[in-house]
């Protein structure tokens, strides 16, 4: 059985941080540094509020450096957060457009030993295999999708 899903070509996320989604602490450092490190509140905790994404940067001696960091950091997670949105929902498209590829998802059957189309969908079958392949059969079809599609859309409307 063959499959096939017709997907948009990726895009590039781009990623624009807003000042008022951030919540940005200063508190002090942890860890060696003596008493420069008790005394000044030089480690940066940034919070992305719409995703939730927290990092704290606490490396260098300088809260402008640390905030420049975590910033740097903040922005790389966030895009590989959107980036796997990205990624599932181009799947999940996938996945409607292809289904598992089992028998019972046959749309057509294309029988050459009998001359024979059948479409599943509608249950529609054609002694006229030529006819169709050539194009000269194929509104035949086409009309019954359509009708077909018309009637389920209306009863969804009921």
């Amino acid at each position: 059985a063959a499959t096939v899903a017709i997907l948009a070509e990726p895009e590039e996320v781009e990623i624009a941080i807003d000042d008022k989604d951030l919540r940005i602490d200063v508190f002090r450092a942890s860890g060696p540094g003596g008493q420069s490190v008790n005394t000044t509140d030089s480690a940066v905790r940034i919070t992305h509020i719409p995703t939730g994404i927290v990092v704290s940067q606490q490396d260098e001696k300088s809260q402008h450096k640390n905030k420049a960091k975590a910033l740097k950091v903040l922005r790389a997670r966030i895009y590989d957060h959107e980036q796997a949105k990205a990624d599932a929902e181009r799947a999940a498209d996938r996945r409607g457009q292809v289904g598992t590829g089992d028998r019972s998802e046959r749309i057509r059957t294309y029988n050459f030993p009998q001359g024979r189309v059948t479409d599943h969908r509608i249950g529609l079958t054609l002694h006229k295999l030529d006819r169709v392949l050539a194009g000269e059969a194929l509104d035949e079809v086409i009309d019954a999708l359509v009708t077909e599609d018309q009637a389920a859309r209306l009863a969804t409307l009921v």
